[in-house]
């Protein structure tokens, strides 16, 4: 189990072997206790049996054969709580044993040893969520969903940079795109007036489908819209890799607002162009089962419509 954190106190005197009970001893425990609480620790979580299974091959794991991945997790949820109890922060990462041992071979660690996964670990804690005391069970599908997340992003990132520079004017396509991208959503969001808004951009590209999700509120008509920083970003990022691209793609906004109908609104992305579908396109594309081309039965109390203008009318590229 991959856990980083500060040493533990010692009670014992140094010298002698036994407790000290010294007032002076007594103040320098509590104050290493008061600071250990503003020392985070990181746990490299393993996501599932297979990982699992691949980590126990490693002598010095301390999980043997004996031991399944259901007690492994709760071996890790008990040490989770009696961390939080002491309270100090914990961030809980993925830890993938691919990427385990493609670090040690770069960094010439022996994998199997407790300081090259503690070492591992330490470096997964940006990529980890913190644990406020949510079931172990609650926590695994977060953690997958935000490597998804990353992986995403990361990916979205690389095409944008790899687009190059227009052959007329010399500007640069990735954040020509990424500009243009931020401004649609701003359009989307306002053009969809007061209520709860559910955004989902798809953008396939030659290896793998891209797909962010964007949760933002509008209170009112004179609130400005609330998005979410990360989840704002990551959005803008695949819609921006989907015009630099130059493809096909898809936007669906779906709207929320209390005592009406939710608001289903469409676009689909057309040589590197938001284009607003007709309300019979929208219902379409709600209404037709995917994988079998079958029609689907209208969800009631939903309003199928008209996308609306986003993108900038007079695109450079």
């Amino acid at each position: 189990m991959p856990h980083t954190n500060a040493n533990g106190d010692n009670t014992t005197d140094d010298t002698t072997g036994t407790a000290d009970t010294t007032p002076a001893r007594a103040d320098r425990r509590t104050l290493r206790r008061r600071l250990r609480r503003e020392v985070p620790s990181t746990l490299g979580l393993l996501a599932d049996p297979g990982d699992f299974a691949a980590m126990r091959r490693y002598r010095s794991f301390p999980f043997d054969a004996h031991c399944g991945y259901a007690d492994y997790l709760r071996h890790v949820e008990a040490l989770l709580r009696s961390l939080a109890a002491q309270g100090v922060h914990a961030t809980v990462a993925l830890f993938d044993p691919e990427e385990y041992a493609d670090y040690c071979a770069d960094h010439g660690l022996d994998a199997d040893t407790a300081e090259a996964r503690a070492g591992f670990t330490a470096e997964l804690a940006g990529a980890g969520l913190p644990y406020r005391g949510q079931p172990i069970a609650d926590l695994v599908p977060l953690l997958l969903d935000e490597a998804v997340r990353q992986a995403t992003w990361e990916y979205a990132t690389t095409l944008l940079a790899g687009v190059g520079s227009c052959a007329d004017c010399g500007e640069d396509i990735g954040q020509a795109s990424f500009e243009r991208a931020a401004g649609a959503l701003k359009r989307l969001v306002e053009g969809a007036g007061p209520g709860h808004h559910h955004l989902v951009c798809s953008v396939p590209t030659e290896t793998e489908q891209l797909v962010a999700v964007l949760h933002a509120e509008a209170p009112g008509a004179d609130s400005r819209p609330r998005i979410e920083g990360r989840e704002g970003m990551d959005f803008v990022t695949v819609l921006a890799a989907g015009i630099a691209l130059g493809g096909a793609g898809g936007l669906v906004l779906r709207s929320t607002s209390e005592g009406c109908p939710d608001r289903v609104h469409g676009w689909r992305l057309d040589r590197g162009r938001l284009v607003a579908l007709s309300a019979a396109a929208v219902f379409n594309a709600y209404c037709t089962d995917a994988d079998t081309g079958e029609p689907v039965a209208p969800e009631p109390g939903v309003e199928y419509c008209p996308g609306y203008e986003v993108d900038d009318p007079d695109p450079h590229h």
